[in-house]
C-alpha cells in the first residue's frame, strides 16, 4: 500500500479579508470616520453628554463604518472565488467569521476615532474623566457596537448567500445599516423615555442581540449551506 497523503493545512485567510474589507470599504470607514469625530468632539464640548447620549450613539457610527465584510463576501460570491474556498475545505462558518472580524476591524478603527475626537474636547473644556467613562465603554459602548455589526454582517452574509448571485439583485447591502441602526437606536428612545432604567435597558438590549446572534451563528450550515457558495456560472 502506497503512503497515506499528507494533511494540507490551510492557510489562514483572516488577514487576508481584513486588509480586502478596509480597501473595499474604505469609503464606508471614511465616511463613518468623519462624522463620529464630528459628533463625538460636539458631545464632548458639552461635558456630561459625551458620557450620557454621546456614548449611547457611538455604535451608530460603529455601524456606518463596519460594511466591508459582507461587502468582500458579496465581490468573492459573484465572482465564484468562494466556490475555490469550499473545494479546498474551507468552512462556511470559517468564511462567516472572517467577515465578521473584517467589519469588526473597521468598526474599531471608527470607535476610536470617535472616543479620541471626544475625549479630548472633554478634557479640553476642563472636565475631568472619572470611573465613569472606562464603565459606559466597556459595558456599553464597545459590547453593543460589536453586537450590532456582527449582527448586521452576520445576515448580510446569510441574505446574499440564500439570494440570487446577479449583480445588483437582491443584494442586502443598502439594508444592512438599517438592521444595524436599529437596535441603537430603540436604546437610545427607550434610555430617553424612561431614564432611569436607562442602564437596565442598555443591558437588556445587549442579552438580546447576543442570544439571536449565538443562535444564528449555530444555524450556519443550514442558513448558508455549501450549495449556495456557488458564482451564476
Amino acid at each position: 500500500m502506497g503512503a497515506p497523503a499528507p494533511t494540507v493545512v490551510l492557510p489562514s485567510l483572516l488577514g487576508v479579508t481584513v486588509r480586502r474589507a478596509m480597501i473595499v470599504g474604505r469609503i464606508s470607514v471614511l465616511v463613518g470616520g468623519g462624522m463620529v469625530a464630528i459628533y463625538s468632539a460636539g458631545f464632548g464640548f458639552g461635558g456630561a453628554l459625551f458620557l450620557s447620549i454621546g456614548a449611547v450613539v457611538l455604535p451608530i457610527f460603529a455601524v456606518s463604518g463596519g460594511l466591508g465584510g459582507a461587502m468582500v463576501f458579496t465581490n468573492d460570491r459573484m465572482k465564484g472565488v468562494l466556490e475555490y474556498l469550499v473545494a479546498y475545505g474551507v468552512s462556511p462558518r470559517r468564511i462567516l467569521m472572517n467577515a465578521i472580524l473584517a467589519s469588526l476591524a473597521q468598526a474599531t478603527v471608527v470607535l476610536l476615532i470617535g472616543v479620541a475626537a471626544g475625549t479630548t474636547t472633554y478634557l479640553i473644556s476642563g472636565n475631568t474623566l472619572t470611573w465613569r467613562f472606562p464603565e459606559v465603554m466597556l459595558l456599553y459602548t464597545f459590547p453593543m457596537s460589536y453586537l450590532t455589526v456582527s449582527l448586521m454582517t452576520t445576515v448580510g452574509v446569510f441574505w446574499t448567500s440564500l439570494s440570487s448571485p446577479r449583480t445588483g439583485m437582491n443584494s442586502p447591502l443598502g439594508v444592512l445599516p438599517l438592521l444595524g441602526v436599529a437596535p441603537t437606536a430603540a436604546v437610545l428612545v427607550l434610555a430617553l423615555t424612561f431614564s432611569a432604567y436607562a442602564q437596565q435597558i442598555a443591558l437588556a438590549a445587549e442579552l438580546v442581540l447576543a442570544v439571536v446572534l449565538v443562535n444564528l451563528l449555530l444555524r450556519t450550515n443550514r442558513l448558508m449551506p455549501t450549495d449556495r457558495m456557488l458564482s451564476s456560472a
